[in-house]
């Protein structure tokens, strides 16, 4: 395992620039890694440097994750085609499946995917309908729970009218209602755990969404099948040991498992598309 001296040593710069490169002596190829900016980037750099040492050790290829600073921006990145491998939310994979034939490899079967509201524990808001005519931070139009299934939900259950505010990530957004920037902040479980507990503990969980699939690390067409499958089973492989598990339980992931395309085909029946923000390609 890629111990924490050597991460240190390996972030430097490109902590601050959103890429970061793992390389291998005996490396064929270099593939691109592109992950959803849930965080800011030196966390990401954090989480994904030591599973990407990894992934370079057990493959023999080269992989360089390519950061991206806002969810918009990471989505024009993958609708073009420039990430060879990435990570991201369900609906995403969706979009990156009809625009450029991604293929799901893995995601995690110890959970599920929903979006929470939050408010800061001091507001007076004690239910969704206390929202109508208040703002609402979201990380970005189109992050899944936090935006796509949240929106649809205020929409069509409880009919209420909100200003949406979207702010590049899922951490803004906590902090725009904890300084009351917004009333309210939509996220999912999995970055709310995730964050520090000066930010937890100064919100409350509102509301939650329906339950989906989770998050998928995808591959592009381009890749060759035997790479896919070795990529695959590199992540596969750090489920069976506590050190892997506790690296995937970073991103998070708690039971890494196979995934195919059929796990997120029931995302296609919640017409989603209406609340969908297309991104323009350069």
């Amino acid at each position: 395992m890629l111990k924490f001296t050597k991460l240190l040593q390996s972030l430097g710069l490109a902590a601050f620039l959103g890429t970061f490169a793992v390389s291998n002596a005996t490396a064929q190829e270099t593939y691109t890694f592109g992950v959803v900016p849930q965080f800011e980037a030196l966390r990401l750099n954090m989480i994904w440097a030591p599973i990407l040492e990894e992934l370079s050790e057990e493959t023999g290829h080269n992989f360089e994750m390519v950061g991206a600073p806002s969810i918009p921006e990471f989505e024009t990145g993958f609708t073009n085609g420039e990430f060879d491998f990435a990570y991201m939310n369900p609906f995403h994979s969706i979009m990156a499946m009809d625009s450029q034939g991604y293929t799901p490899l893995v995601n995690d079967a110890g959970r599920r995917l929903f979006g929470i509201l939050t408010v800061p524990v001091d507001s007076p808001i004690q239910s969704v309908e206390d929202l109508n005519g208040k703002a609402i931070a979201f990380p970005a139009p189109n992050a899944l729970g936090a935006s796509l299934l949240m929106r649809s939900e205020l929409d069509i259950v409880y009919d209420i009218d909100f200003e949406a505010s979207f702010v590049a990530t899922h951490t803004s957004a906590y902090l725009n209602a904890i300084l009351h920037e917004t009333d309210a902040a939509s996220g999912v479980m999995g970055t709310f755990n995730r964050q520090e507990d000066e930010i937890k503990d100064k919100l409350r969980i509102l509301h939650r969404t329906q339950e989906v699939a989770p998050h998928p690390v995808v591959a592009h067409p381009r890749v060759p099948l035997d790479v896919q499958e070795a990529v695959r089973a590199a992540f596969l492989k750090l489920g069976e040991s506590e050190e892997g598990q506790a690296l995937l339980a970073q991103i998070p992931i708690r039971q890494i498992a196979v995934a195919t395309e059929i796990d997120f085909e029931p995302l296609r029946d919640l017409n989603l598309n209406d609340y969908v923000v297309l991104v323009r390609e350069d």
